[in-house]
């Protein structure tokens, strides 16, 4: 399977990754490695996909899978095979891993420095504005400890958003403007960057380590999912553990 391995400074025995949509059994708009059991691919293919997945990675304990729903909500994973929805996990348990998944979305991975904690957070816009980042770090007792990894996601020549998002991000913060680019007057249509909105906020939150894969999942068609490019469409997955 092909992976996108985190680059960051974090201890060798935090292992931080996102799927790509190579290999895989689905088929059609999913054809590949989709690991989204909501959408409307075939759930057996779905499972075969998961199970390889975990085989691959030699996990041995269940992963957290989790029901997003663009909230804010972060839970303690947990290694008995419940999905539970919220929109991050944390764990200090060995070989459990975290799991987020994403098809245009930041996905946001954290570990401390001793790498005894870690975590993961799916950061859609709506999450991101409400404090879905903020509320990763409440689990971790020193921010600027923290090493940050900034996953695939949609990149910022591609992410056209409306006035409605423009506004409520720089209401929160004067620094938001920054991340926008104005593309249409006429119907105050936007570019944003993601990846700029994010770690504005962490490193207002007190982080210092940050580093991004600087990826576009819009742009790469063979090798990720893209909700704003294709509607129907799979899932990547970002996960994290510790050895």
């Amino acid at each position: 399977m092909k992976f996108i391995p985190a680059k960051w400074q974090a201890p060798s025995k935090v292992h931080a990754l996102t799927t790509t949509r190579l290999d895989g059994v689905s088929q059609g708009v999913y054809q590949g490695l989709n690991l989204g059991d909501h959408v409307s691919d075939r759930i057996v293919d779905v499972q075969d996909n998961r199970q390889k997945l975990i085989a691959e990675l030699n996990l041995t304990i269940p992963p957290q899978w989790l029901s997003q729903v663009h909230g804010t909500d972060l839970i303690q994973a947990c290694g008995d095979g419940v999905r539970r929805e919220a929109d991050g996990c944390w764990t200090d348990e060995l070989g459990l891993a975290c799991i987020v998944m994403t098809a245009d979305c930041l996905p946001v991975f954290f570990t401390n420095s001793a790498g005894s904690k870690v975590a993961v957070a799916h950061a859609g816009w709506r999450g991101l504005l409400n404090g879905v980042l903020e509320n990763t770090l409440k689990v971790f007792q020193d921010p600027s400890d923290l090493h940050v990894w900034f996953g695939p996601a949609i990149g910022p020549k591609a992410f056209e958003v409306g006035s409605e998002v423009y506004e409520q991000f720089c209401d929160s913060s004067l620094e938001a403007e920054s991340a926008f680019s104005k593309i249409d007057d006429t119907h105050n249509k936007y570019l944003a960057d993601i990846y700029s909105l994010a770690s504005q906020r962490l490193k207002k939150a007190g982080v210092v380590n940050i580093t991004s894969s600087s990826l576009c999942t819009y742009s790469d068609a063979e090798r990720f999912y893209s909700y704003r490019r294709d509607g129907e469409t799979g899932r990547l997955a970002s996960l994290i553990w510790i050895e």
